[in-house]
């Protein structure tokens, strides 16, 4: 398993949709990018159910900031290796790491 900035390091994101305590919840994802990817899927899924009739989705940067802010809580724990410990990242830095990963697969950087 690589040990790089963005693979083979689990990822749990806690987040909570409204104030209402029933929708906390979690994911797990081996890596950093794939915890990105489960973000944005989980955006592309409310477009979905906004606009149930569109065919094709499109959305910036500035959309995704939105729906991540509008949260009512969200973080994410990463495993460190050198530590043996999760580290805890808050909103800001997912949203860094989400523009970080969006751009290196629009680049074709592959995930």
């Amino acid at each position: 398993m690589a040990n790089n900035n963005q693979n083979g390091r689990h990822t749990i994101i806690l987040l909570q949709n409204s104030h209402s305590r029933a929708t906390r919840t979690f994911m797990d994802y081996d890596s950093i990018g794939q915890a990105m990817d489960g973000i944005c899927g989980l955006y592309e899924r409310k477009l979905k159910e906004i606009n149930p009739s569109l065919r094709n989705l499109t959305y910036d940067i500035a959309d995704l900031y939105n729906f991540i802010d509008g949260l009512t809580d969200l973080s994410a724990l990463v495993y460190e290796h050198s530590m043996n410990a999760y580290l805890p990242y808050d909103r800001q830095w997912i949203k860094q790491k989400a523009f970080h990963h969006l751009k290196k697969l629009a680049s074709g950087g592959g995930r």
